[in-house]
């Protein structure tokens, strides 16, 4: 008998007949019919989600944002009400535990929202970095399902299900809302690169929630989408994954994401966890600076995959491959990788060592991919 967990939505990706994947000890869709034909309805007309995986984390109490303050990089007690952050977890060395987003749902209440491979860590690491502060840490996994509708034309299908003012939810913010009848938390994030909604639900309310997206945007292209196309939507847009772009061995520094790091916070005297290793990493990446995460784009038809290693035009050794797949809308292999600073800069040939041939490639800045707004 399988151990994997399921979503609230398990039976209804079986009845349409999703093909299945082990993804963090969850049974998730990884695809409906085409992961390209996904990819693009995305891209021009809207894709719904099942993202139940997600870890979803609360952090009440009187010094909840304090206490964030002191656990995470970021200054997430300056966050205004009903907006989001996005973040990280760093251990004492500096290394990244995981990248997170943080809503600030009332004064004294924040939702962290972990990736699924990471949630019990993340959860462990801020009930014990809670220890002093007046702020309880709330396993919320099971209290939310998660969809989200993305694509340009997600805010219209939303809008047919809900009468939340979509026109003036921003960017990065979460209003709590009805969605098909039922109480939700509304944001507007996502990770495709397209505008979207994420809707947090009670699992027991998710097939209702689908179902109405479903109807909504029956005449507006939206097609049921897995993880799949997911990653080379997020592939596209330059967004980081975790294990393959982060990971402990790597400072946010190190993954050219260091203005995520706050040393500017007013509380806790300024410190807060990996403060003086961050330091030192922000003051070598200005001084030495390390391989830079940068996009390659390859005119051939084989694709760069993650850890093959990039090399000069001279063969030597310079980097390696953290993501690589076809990109549906540059109809090219692309690949994200961490290259020699003396290598980093876009129009540099350098080349991908794919069994021991070595394919060029060209070096881009990320994204690959961003929507006209």
């Amino acid at each position: 008998m399988s151990s994997l967990r399921l979503t609230a939505l398990d039976a209804l990706h079986r009845r349409l007949g999703a093909t299945m994947t082990d993804f963090a000890g969850w049974d998730m869709p990884l695809r409906y019919g085409s992961e390209r034909e996904e990819h693009l309805a995305v891209r021009t007309k809207a894709g719904l989600f099942d993202l139940s995986h997600m870890g979803e984390i609360t952090v009440t109490g009187p010094q909840a944002g304090e206490m964030l303050d002191h656990a995470l990089v970021g200054f997430v007690s300056a966050l205004g009400v009903l907006r989001a952050r996005y973040t990280m977890i760093c251990a004492e060395d500096g290394g990244i535990l995981d990248d997170l987003i943080v809503y600030r749902l009332r004064e004294d209440a924040f939702l962290v929202v972990a990736n699924a491979s990471n949630a019990q860590l993340v959860l462990d690491e801020l009930i014990a970095r809670a220890k002093g502060y007046d702020a309880v840490v709330t396993d919320d996994r099971d209290t939310y399902a998660l969809i989200a509708v993305q694509g340009p034309e997600a805010t219209g299908i939303l809008a047919a299900t809900t009468e939340a003012d979509l026109p003036g939810l921003k960017y990065y913010a979460i209003l709590p809302a009805q969605v098909a009848g039922r109480d939700v938390l509304l944001a507007r994030t996502g990770y495709t690169g397209e505008d979207g909604f994420e809707i947090f639900c009670n699992p027991g309310d998710a097939e209702q929630v689908w179902n109405a997206l479903t109807e909504a945007g029956a005449e507006r292209g939206l097609v049921p989408c897995g993880l799949s196309c997911r990653d080379t939507l997020r592939l596209e847009a330059g967004m980081p994954l975790y294990g393959h772009e982060l990971s402990t061995e790597l400072t946010p520094f190190d993954a050219g994401l260091g203005r995520v790091v706050r040393f500017d916070k007013t509380t806790n005297d300024g410190a807060f966890v990996g403060r003086k290793a961050l330091e030192k990493a922000a003051a070598e990446a200005e001084a030495n600076p390390p391989r830079v995460l940068v996009g390659l784009v390859s005119e051939g038809k084989r694709v760069p995959r993650a850890e093959y290693t990039v090399v000069s035009t001279e063969g030597e050794p310079i980097g390696r491959i953290t993501s690589g797949a076809p990109s549906p809308t540059l109809g090219k292999p692309i690949a994200i990788a961490y290259v020699d600073a003396a290598h980093a800069a876009p129009g540099t040939t350098v080349a991908v060592d794919v069994r021991g041939k070595h394919e060029p490639v060209q070096v881009v800045a990320l994204p690959f991919y961003k929507r006209a707004r």
